[in-house]
C-alpha cells in the first residue's frame, strides 16, 4: 500500500480551516497530521474536511490551546493518546491504518523563551516532556510506526539559519538537542525527511516576527517525519512545501510531507 503523509502546524484549525482545505485540494495528502489545533474536538470542522474526501480523524483537542489530529482519506483507528510529563495538555494522537502502521502525531511544548528550567516553568516541561517520550519508547520499542509532528527542536547545524547565533536560543540549545537524540534513539527512529535531503539548509518555520520572512530565510526545522527501521526504507520523496508559508493569513510553520510505500 502506498500513501502521502503531511504533518502541519496549523496554528488554529477553525482559523484556517480555509488553508486546511486549501492544501487537500492541492496536494491530497492521503493522511494530514495537524498540531495546534487550538479545539475542542467537536469543534474541528470535520464536515469541510470530509466533502474532500478525508472521512477518518483520530484527535485530542482542548479549548484556545494545543491539540492535535489526525485527519485521513483511509480508515484509521485510536490506539493511544498519552499526556506525556502529566501536562494536561492535548499533545499526542497515535491512529493505526488497516495496513497496520501506527502514525504518532506530536506536539512538543515549545518551551519558552529562556534555556533555563530555573527561571522558565515551560522550558523544564519541555524536557521533561522528552525525558517522557523517550522512557515510553525505550519500554515499548514502536515497530511499524511513523512519527511526526510539530518537535519544537531543530536538532542538526544546518536545520537553522545560524546554528552559532541559536545555540543559546530555545529550539536549537545542546540540552534539548540531546533530549530528541535521546527520543530517537529509544525508538531507533529514523529522521525520513534527512534520510531523503541529507545535506543542506532545510526549514519548516518562520517567525512571524519577520514580515521579510522569505527573503531574510531565517527559518528553522521544527517539523519531522521519522519512521521505525521496520518500515524507513519505505519512506521516499521527502519535501518541505514552503511556498504554503507565503498563503495568505497562513500559519508560521510549512507542512512538511513524505510518502510510504508499506
Amino acid at each position: 500500500m502506498s500513501f502521502t503523509l503531511a504533518t502541519w502546524n496549523i496554528n488554529s484549525v477553525r482559523l484556517r480551516e480555509p488553508l486546511v482545505a486549501q492544501l487537500m485540494r492541492e496536494e491530497t495528502p492521503d493522511v494530514l497530521c495537524l498540531q495546534e489545533c487550538k479545539s475542542p474536538v467537536d469543534k474541528i470542522p470535520r464536515e469541510t474536511f470530509a466533502e474532500l474526501g478525508y472521512t477518518h480523524m483520530v484527535a485530542r483537542g482542548q479549548k484556545g490551546y494545543n491539540g492535535v489530529a489526525i485527519l485521513s482519506k483511509l480508515p484509521i483507528k485510536e490506539v493511544d493518546a498519552f499526556d506525556f510529563a502529566d501536562l494536561g495538555h492535548a499533545r499526542h494522537i497515535a491512529g493505526q491504518l488497516e495496513n497496520g502502521v501506527t502514525i504518532h502525531n506530536f506536539y512538543v511544548p515549545a518551551g519558552g523563551d529562556k534555556a533555563d528550567r530555573e527561571v522558565n516553568e515551560k522550558f523544564g516541561q519541555k524536557l521533561d516532556y522528552l525525558t517522557d517520550m523517550r522512557d515510553h519508547f525505550a519500554n515499548n520499542a514502536p515497530q511499524k510506526s511513523i512519527l511526526v509532528g510539530d518537535l519544537n527542536i531543530a536538532p542538526r547545524e544546518d536545520d537553522v539559519w545560524s546554528h552559532k547565533q541559536l545555540l543559546k536560543v530555545v529550539s536549537h540549545t545542546p540540552i534539548e538537542v540531546d533530549h530528541l537524540n535521546d527520543v530517537m534513539e529509544a525508538g531507533k527512529w529514523v529522521d525520513i525527511t534527512r534520510q531523503d535531503i541529507p545535506e543542506g539548509p532545510l526549514y519548516s518555520w518562520w517567525s512571524y516576527r519577520s514580515p521579510n520572512w522569505d527573503d531574510s530565510d531565517k527559518g528553522r526545522r521544527l517539523d519531522h517525519v521519522w519512521a521505525t527501521p521496520d518500515i524507513s526504507n519505505a519512506g521516499h520523496n521527502s519535501r518541505v512545501l514552503r511556498h504554503v508559508r507565503g498563503y495568505e493569513k497562513p500559519s508560521d510553520h510549512a507542512p512538511v510531507f513524505a510518502e510510504f510505500d508499506v
